[in-house]
Parts: C-alpha cells; sequence; structure tokens
C-alpha cells in the first residue's frame, strides 16, 4: 500500500514515493511554505546569531589594526 501523509501547507493527503514536491502535495504548497520562511514566519531555536556583512567585517578588522 502507498504511504500518505498530509501536505504540511494544506493538509491534504498526499502520496509519498514518485512525488516530486514532498512533503508538500504541490509546488503551490512548496512556495507558500518557502515564502514563509522568506518572511520569517518560522524560527529554528537557538542563539542569536551576529549577522554581520562582510563590508562590516572588514570595517572592524581595520579598526583593530
Amino acid at each position: 500500500m502507498p504511504r500518505k501523509v498530509k501536505c504540511p501547507t494544506c493538509r491534504k493527503e498526499t502520496a509519498w514515493e514518485n512525488n516530486p514536491y514532498r512533503p508538500f502535495c504541490s509546488d503551490r504548497c512548496r512556495l507558500i511554505d518557502l515564502g514563509g520562511w522568506a518572511q520569517e514566519r518560522y524560527r529554528i531555536a537557538g542563539e542569536e546569531a551576529d549577522v554581520r556583512s562582510d563590508d562590516e567585517e572588514d570595517d572592524q578588522t581595520r579598526k583593530r589594526q
């Protein structure tokens, strides 16, 4: 019996095997999820990262020299 899973976006049952969008049911649901990550609706628990651009890091290095 083929394995069925629920799409994380729309909750529709969809086949796991031979599904190019798995775990999603369609490209639309996959893109909705991707958009959620891009808009920072989802987060992974952990410590806050110090995010600096390469230019900012170069400026900090020059100031120390």
